[in-house]
């Protein structure tokens, strides 16, 4: 009866991964920036880690329990599970660079050395914690170091992601907090399970159903969610000034007020020639600059001389 279950989580698993791979790579080659070369990185990472450390049990469990002892079969899969941390730590250091790139925040060229150097020498910790036997259980260590380092890094990157940097954000701030506050709802749903677990399948099918499930939302989002303005003049260069209006769902006076922004005309011109504040002029240039995700004049000009004709 198990195996009816875990056979069809099995290829929904395979199907998820390849997914999330294909989507990535498709942008990355659409749009040729070095967020969707992380990105696509995270996906291969997360996905080898999700096969190899936790599908790798489950084959070690399912092929070799009526041949080996009960203790060796634990031994193989705590082995199984130490073995795909490292494709894990990488996946965490892509989402920590994704998060930075997403947000528009400067990275250090050393923070990805100082990141791998911890975060590996905390995995050569819980190894030789593993290595001591009667210590601890191998299972119990590595599900709580699970738990609180995605707990960590997902926090980190909501952060990254819903407090942009000094430079523009590559997407709106209505995506951003979408992608930020999903990031830990999905770190969440993750982590649940596994704080029951000590044995039990069902909550490890849940742990790998959501684990697979939720690693394939940047991509879907990303791919289809969210607009990205950065990188649209790549995809669309003969895009017309009514659909870029319709792109960044600019109202009928706002449009007026970019016309009128591109012919050279001042706040108070402006106001003058359409019979409105000054006030309301500023307060809808500011709205534009939102919808449109950029910080001056000069950058709304230039966006539309590059979408529009």
């Amino acid at each position: 009866m198990l195996n009816y279950i875990i056979y069809p989580i099995f290829i929904v698993s395979v199907a998820l991964a390849a997914g999330g791979v294909v989507i990535s790579s498709k942008m990355r080659n659409s749009f040729h920036h070095p967020l969707f070369s992380t990105l696509f990185y995270y996906q291969v990472f997360i996905y080898t880690f999700g096969f190899y450390g936790i599908w790798g049990q489950v084959a070690i469990k399912a092929f070799l329990s009526e041949y080996i002892s009960l203790d060796l079969l634990n031994r193989f899969s705590d082995l199984a599970m130490l073995m795909g941390l490292p494709f894990l730590v990488f996946a965490w250091l892509m989402l920590m660079q994704f998060s930075m790139e997403i947000s528009g925040k400067k990275r250090s060229g050393w923070f990805a050395s100082v990141f791998l150097i911890t975060n590996f020498s905390i995995l050569l910790i819980v190894g030789f914690v593993i290595a001591r036997e009667g210590v601890t259980r191998p299972v119990s260590l590595m599900k709580y170091y699970f738990i609180f380092m995605n707990f960590l890094y997902s926090l980190i990157s909501s952060i990254l992601i819903m407090f942009p940097g000094k430079k523009l954000s590559l997407i709106f701030e209505h995506d951003r907090k979408i992608i930020g506050s999903s990031v830990l709802i999905i770190m969440i749903l993750q982590c649940a399970p596994l704080v029951f677990y000590t044995s039990q399948v069902h909550f490890a099918l849940i742990f790998i159903f959501t684990f697979f499930t939720g690693n394939t939302f940047l991509p879907l989002y990303l791919n289809y969610g969210t607009l990205l303005p950065a990188f649209a003049g790549e995809k669309s260069k003969d895009l017309s000034f009514a659909d870029f209006c319709k792109r960044y769902e600019v109202s009928p006076r706002e449009t007026d007020i970019v016309i009128e922004i591109c012919n050279g005309l001042s706040n108070k011109e402006i106001s003058e020639k359409l019979f409105i504040s000054l006030q309301t002029v500023k307060d809808h240039t500011h709205r534009i600059y939102t919808k449109t995700n950029v910080k001056s004049r000069v950058q709304l000009i230039n966006l539309v001389k590059e979408l529009g004709k």
